[in-house]
């Protein structure tokens, strides 16, 4: 049986860049299942702790204790960037990349393709070049290539910034129904409507320290500092 890599258990994480403090030192616990919203002003360091959990930003110090041998942690789990990242192939071909990594069976990597285009209404656009797609086409077509490998784990970093009312109910569509076959979602975001709808449970950064942490029913509706009252109403915080 394999492993899960969740719980994660993480302790006294701290980044530093240049002589300057960006995140922590931080305590946290990932637990196995959940939609963790991440949310704080410009600057709280909402990225750097995506990506330090990722394992693509350098720590400082701390631990991040995973539930399974690295290799395992590396390869189940998927990142989707603010700003997509394309291959410059078609779109077949960015959908296979991720499947020909992970060891799928040639056999079975087709219809994961199909499958995908079609969830992502790009059926048609198969053999063009994913860097003649729209915005909006472009970030559905980087979420469908982290999820079909069907990660366990996916951290996604404000996907739906400068993205339109439509392209962004399709991404928040897509992370629904992932989030319900099993996949843990943990996503950082600057719309607290955003936040509201898909949020099992949240944290709150301000200035690279977890200010408040809870369930979503509670940290929305019952704030506990008067950082995120302010916040939550729209205030500045610094």
């Amino acid at each position: 049986m394999v492993n899960k890599i969740l719980p994660l258990a993480v302790q006294g994480l701290h980044v530093r860049r240049q002589g300057r403090d960006i995140l922590g030192p931080l305590d946290l616990t990932l637990d196995a299942t959940g939609f963790t919203m991440v949310i704080g002003p410009n600057g709280a360091g909402k990225s750097t702790l995506l990506k330090a959990l990722h394992g693509v930003e350098r720590v400082s110090a701390g631990t991040l204790t995973w539930s399974a041998p690295d290799d395992d942690v590396h390869a189940r789990q998927s990142f989707v960037f603010q700003t997509p990242v394309m291959l410059r192939r078609t779109v077949r071909e960015n959908l296979r990349y991720p499947l020909s990594l992970t060891g799928v069976p040639k056999a079975q990597i087709d219809d994961r393709i199909h499958h995908w285009a079609s969830l992502i209404g790009l059926t048609d656009h198969l053999g063009q070049s994913a860097l003649r797609l729209s915005g909006g086409e472009r970030q559905k077509l980087s979420l469908a290539r982290a999820l079909i490998t069907e990660p366990e784990l996916l951290f996604l970093d404000e996907p739906c910034t400068n993205l339109d009312g439509r392209a962004t109910r399709d991404i928040e569509i897509l992370l629904l129904e992932a989030y319900a076959k099993g996949t843990r979602i943990v996503m950082a975001t600057h719309d607290l409507g955003q936040a509201r709808r898909l949020a099992t449970d949240a944290l709150f950064l301000v200035r690279g320290a977890l200010r408040e942490t809870g369930k979503a029913s509670t940290f929305f509706e019952h704030p506990q500092t008067d950082e995120l009252q302010a916040f939550l109403k729209g205030e500045i915080v610094e």
